[in-house]
């Protein structure tokens, strides 16, 4: 057997495994563990905006400890993980294979499923850094750890580029995420045909009202970003929970967090609808 043929073999293999079962099921997994974290981020921000949160963070690092805190939470936690790591073992799988749908194969698409498998790798090992008994990954303030990488970066040459640049991304991708929602883009990724009219008109209001407040999120914590470089200051910068603790500073007081927290609790079950539905 020569050379050739093995690699052709391995290749055959590994996009069996890509398409396999339990690579749909760990999909499927990941949707419902992102949806757990971002309903309860939202729940959390609820609880900002209308009391303060009592000390708590609206972010990852929040839900981790929230659900830490709850009878069988280190259990949770593990599944979580797991699951987690199995949307990021789809993402790779998507980036190597390419994805479902005509232009799966596009290199754009296999580009954003690779930055979706390292920022999903990331997330999966703080959470089970977390529930492996190290508080500082999983449960880490979100807005110090963007302060801290954005002080380094700023003390590299070209530094206040890199951050401006990085902010201006941020930012972008935020418009982006959600005018996709508004213009319901996701449709081409659900099973709509599956789903009954009850059940279309609640992905419809979870995925355009979820999409757009987390793509609010992250063009807001972009802009924060922008200012930081522009100011050469990292305290300019702000996590998930400051960005969002930003919105109770607007003319409308903290109604807009009312709202922003709707949204993420929105799209948090929209994720339990990609559970269900998604073409994998």
């Amino acid at each position: 057997m020569n050379t050739r043929s093995v690699a052709a073999q391995g290749r055959g293999q590994a996009r069996r495994a890509a398409n396999s079962k339990a690579l749909e099921v760990g999909a499927r997994a990941g949707f419902g563990a992102r949806g757990v974290i971002y309903v309860l981020v939202g729940a959390l921000a609820l609880q900002i905006a209308l009391s303060g949160g009592g000390g708590k963070q609206a972010d990852r690092g929040g839900a981790v400890a929230e659900i830490a805190e709850k009878p069988f939470g280190e259990i949770v936690l593990w599944l979580l993980g797991i699951a987690l790591v199995g949307m990021a073992l789809w993402r790779l799988s998507e980036a190597l294979f390419g994805s479902a749908g005509p232009d799966g194969d596009e290199a754009s698409k296999r580009a954003m499923a690779a930055g979706r498998f390292v920022f999903y790798s990331f997330v999966a090992y703080s959470v089970l850094s977390f529930a492996a008994g190290d508080p500082g990954s999983g449960g880490g303030s979100s807005d110090q750890q963007s302060q801290d990488v954005t002080a380094k970066v700023l003390g590299w040459p070209g530094g206040q580029w890199i951050v401006g640049i990085g902010g201006v991304a941020i930012a972008c991708a935020g418009i982006w995420i959600a005018v996709r929602a508004i213009m319901r883009k996701y449709h081409k990724h659900l099973k709509m045909t599956e789903m009954s009219q009850k059940v279309r008109r609640a992905v419809d209001i979870t995925g355009v009202f979820g999409g757009s407040a987390r793509g609010a999120v992250f063009a807001t914590a972009g802009g924060f970003a922008v200012a930081a470089a522009i100011k050469h200051n990292p305290d300019e910068t702000k996590g998930m929970d400051d960005t969002l603790r930003s919105f109770t500073e607007t003319p409308v007081g903290p109604w807009l967090l009312v709202v922003i927290a709707l949204g993420l609790v929105a799209f948090g079950i929209f994720s339990w609808f990609n559970a269900r539905y998604r073409k994998v």
